[in-house]
């Protein structure tokens, strides 16, 4: 074990040539980023998932609730021990060659056979309550560490001259307030990566697992190789969209559908603008360029510097969605369908083949969401009411 942990390491791996574990050793007269240190936000991160529970209990739900949103979740499918047996133990999404045995079965037609199915994968899904209850707790803490981070970075020179980010690095002393805000959003992710499998499943999960788990490779090696600075700036720039996306969830779930519209627009704009725009602009130039110029590069840099660009792909992947609800948006009227709905919905007037409506959805109804990180998905259409 203790050769595992010596490899795992290494000095010329994690620090700039010339600079040992020793040089960066804390002191009474300076702090510097210990990796023990983030042992500590393994036992926060179910502290933050403890206070989410009694957040979404006691403040969400009379909130959700006085806004009149419903606690039913979607209409349940009609009983019947031959779908249900087909459901349970072959498949949840019958192919047209099995729709068309069980509609000869039932003497069902195949719509209402493909209804039934829709109706009972949607039965497994959460309440709109629940999701305005997850969307709040979200929103909450994105607001409340987005205000402290912009508060925190306004007092310091990195924010205002990126250079900064790489002067004197890596003996670059660790303030209480850095510190804080490091541990406090390492806690929120570990949460969330825990809580992906718990919480309301949508059709991009690997790529918020892959996201969840970027945010947190990103957060742990900034911090262990003092990259803390710049760290500071990539997770306040995050922060800023991730908040309009949630209040135009709320705003979704409570069908004050001109508030989404508009929160939707804003979260857009700032989501495409920081994270096309300033993010590359802004934080990978420094820590591509002026960090090569300053100290040079070295292996655990590569790394990081790979997670960032990893990070502008999921961007990328993220902006293409939104751009296409946006589109939909300004053709029909409103933000009406997300690619990563959590609720599959139909229409009785789709004339679709059986094939082709295994994953579709209408835009009957407006669609609401999962987070840091996705877009409006929704509530379902007339067909599964």
């Amino acid at each position: 074990m203790a050769g595992v942990l010596a490899w795992f390491w290494n000095e010329r791996f994690w620090l700039p040539h010339n600079v040992t574990w020793a040089d960066l050793k804390s002191t009474d007269e300076s702090s510097f980023p210990q990796a023990e240190d983030l042992y500590l936000a393994c036992p926060l991160a179910f502290c933050v998932f403890m206070v989410r529970l009694v957040f979404e209990r006691f403040i969400a739900r009379p909130c959700a609730l006085g806004l009149k949103i419903q606690a039913s979740g979607p209409q349940k499918a009609q009983p019947n021990a031959i779908l249900e047996k087909v459901f349970t133990a072959i498949t949840k999404h019958p192919d047209e060659k099995r729709l068309e045995g069980l509609s000869k079965q039932l003497d069902w037609d195949v719509r209402t056979i493909q209804r039934w199915f829709r109706q009972r994968r949607n039965q497994e899904k959460p309440s709109t309550l629940a999701r305005f209850c997850e969307s709040m707790w979200r929103f909450t803490f994105y607001l409340y560490i987005f205000t402290y981070g912009v508060r925190f970075l306004k007092k310091t020179l990195w924010l205002w001259n990126t250079r900064e980010c790489w002067n004197n690095y890596p003996y670059q002393a660790l303030t209480v307030d850095l510190h804080y805000y490091y541990i406090v959003e390492l806690s929120f992710y570990l949460s969330l990566l825990l809580t992906q499998f718990t919480d309301i499943r949508r059709k991009d999960f690997p790529v918020m697992l892959v996201h969840h788990l970027a945010a947190i490779s990103l957060i742990t090696f900034s911090y262990v190789n003092n990259m803390a600075r710049v760290g500071t700036l990539v997770m306040c720039l995050h922060d800023a969209a991730d908040v309009l996306l949630e209040a135009a969830k709320m705003a979704n779930y409570a069908k004050c559908q001109r508030l989404c519209n508009l929160l939707f627009v804003m979260f857009a704009l700032v989501f495409v603008s920081s994270r096309l725009g300033v993010f590359p602009v802004w934080v990978l130039n420094s820590t591509l360029f002026e960090s090569w110029e300053l100290v040079g590069p070295f292996p655990s840099w590569w790394v990081f510097n790979l997670l960032l660009l990893l990070l502008l792909v999921l961007h990328m992947f993220w902006s293409y969605l939104i751009v296409k609800i946006a589109c939909r948006a300004i053709s029909r009227g409103k933000v009406s369908k997300d690619d990563r709905s959590d609720v599959e919905s139909s229409s009785d007037e789709e004339d679709d083949p059986p094939c082709s409506l295994k994953h579709h959805s209408s835009s009957n109804g407006t669609n609401g969401a999962h987070g840091t990180n996705g877009y409006l998905s929704g509530t379902h259409s007339h067909d599964d009411h």
